[in-house]
């Protein structure tokens, strides 16, 4: 793909390159007290769910199966910006009878009675505002994975979990798969212990990869369905461009969080909450092919420095995308069996070349592990020594809801979210730093106590991102 058009204007007519070589005069995000008038929504004993599903296509719809699969939820409101485009037809055709909504506030403004809970499986940057007014309203909700664009959305979104009380799940759905119980399960006996380094790695092919972009695509006609001003959200004005939308916004800073943002959640969940790996101190852009102000690169190598836990020593955790940027295995890793909730690398318009499974390789104190994607359990590796400690491995505990149902269940007051904004907020806030440093092609280093990054002002800024368009700035304040 080739653009040679102008620089994108922002809204508030600044040039993007004159914003991104100097730093913000105001700050967008400060939480201001508000008090919501409605107690958190709970299902009564022996009544399923009322859910509404934000998003319906692709990823979304996808979701929406799975909750309703479960038994524990009836479809009581369906909303998308593209209602009646081609990847919502499945869900309209299911659930016929149903009320729909382009707009997710016309559809809390009519319906917000009649909602216990939301599904919000919607492009990354438009999560928060959605979520935002959801819990405000005491509406649980299940939101895809990474939680936001921004680390600050995903500080006030942990605040709003814990303000108003509502069960609250990103939907890395590995997270209460077996990896989960047994990761637990060997931290917990001592076999996980003294973790020192972690590779982690996904490598196949991204829609971006081939993009040769030094400016925004040039405007095309917006489709009948859609509704691009709503499609837009809180993100500065962009014209419609048909490399914008159906899954295309990972590909653009300015909307999503590439390869690590997509990946990263399902690969490094577990290890990053039990090994309370919390924020990192230090995240280093090590190599980066084909680096853009507009999109993410060809390839990337990351760097997370972590520091000492309590009695567990610091820890790096190195991040590798891009098809050719393989990362180093250790000897006997062999081949990784994908797990059966692992999608294709890529659902968009870019054939998977052949290319390793996404996964991992775990350094621990006497033993290395290796690891898949979302539920994929852990092998000891070489062969040899796995066969050695057979008899001392802890059994994996069975029987387990899984994650959709998981969160149905939380809804019910039954269970608690395993992967929680508390749990998955840090998480997600260490992809949205790695970002920070593919963007800007640098080092940073971050103060974990006031969590600022404190050797560059411009990506301190960005911690809080550009300033959501007109009519959007409500939402930062819930």
């Amino acid at each position: 793909m080739k653009n040679t058009k102008a620089p994108h204007q922002f809204g508030s007519g600044i040039p993007r390159r004159a914003f991104l070589k100097g730093v913000l005069a105001t700050t967008a995000v400060s939480a201001f007290p508000f008090t919501s008038l409605r107690s958190r929504a709970a299902a009564a004993p022996g009544e399923k769910v009322k859910l509404a599903c934000i998003g319906i296509g692709n990823r979304g719809a996808e979701d929406v199966e799975a909750l309703y699969k479960t038994g524990f939820a009836n479809i009581v409101a369906l909303c998308d910006v593209d209602m009646g485009g081609p990847q919502t037809l499945k869900v309209l055709k299911q659930f016929p009878n149903i009320p729909r909504f382009q707009d997710f506030r016309e559809m809390f403004d009519k319906m917000g009675k009649d909602i216990e809970a939301v599904s919000i499986g919607v492009p990354d940057f438009t999560h928060f505002p959605i979520a935002m007014l959801a819990m405000s309203l005491g509406k649980n909700v299940y939101v895809e994975k990474p939680m936001a664009r921004t680390f600050q959305e995903v500080e006030l979104m942990m605040q709003a979990e814990k303000k108003y009380k509502v069960a609250a799940q990103m939907g890395n759905q590995g997270h209460s798969g077996k990896n989960y119980f047994q990761f637990k399960a060997w931290v917990d006996a001592g076999i996980i212990k003294n973790v020192t380094k972690i590779t982690a790695f996904m490598n196949g092919a991204r829609r971006w990869h081939g993009w040769n972009i030094s400016a925004l695509p040039a405007a095309e006609p917006i489709p009948t369905t859609l509704n691009w001003d709503e499609w837009l959200n809180t993100a500065e004005f962009h014209q419609f461009n048909h490399n914008y939308v159906q899954g295309n916004w990972r590909c653009w800073y300015d909307f999503g969080n590439g390869a690590l943002g997509d990946w990263g959640a399902h690969i490094l969940d577990t290890a990053h909450q039990f090994l309370h790996l919390g924020l990192p101190e230090e995240i280093n852009a090590v190599k980066l092919d084909g680096h853009s102000d507009f999109i993410f690169p060809q390839a990337s190598t990351l760097s997370f420095k972590f520091p000492k836990r309590d009695a567990m020593p610091p820890v790096e955790v190195t991040w590798y995308d891009g098809v050719k940027n393989l990362p180093p295995l250790p000897p006997g890793f062999g081949k990784l069996a994908a797990s059966e909730d692992v999608p294709p690398p890529t659902g968009g318009n870019v054939e998977t070349v052949h290319a390793p499974a996404p996964g991992k390789v775990i350094y621990g104190e006497d033993l290395i592990f290796k690891g898949g994607s979302h539920s994929a359990t852990l092998d000891i590796i070489p062969a040899a020594k796995a066969k050695e400690m057979a008899s001392k491995l802890p059994a994996i505990p069975g029987g387990n809801s899984d994650h959709h149902k998981n969160f149905l269940l939380a809804c019910m007051g039954q269970e608690k979210c395993r992967s929680s904004f508390d749990i998955a907020g840090p998480l997600s806030q260490v992809l949205v730093l790695g970002v920070l440093a593919q963007r800007l092609n640098t080092k940073l280093t971050f103060d974990r106590e006031t969590k600022q990054i404190t050797n560059n002002p411009l990506a301190n800024q960005l911690l809080v991102g550009h300033p959501p368009r007109k009519g959007w700035e409500q939402y930062y304040k819930l």
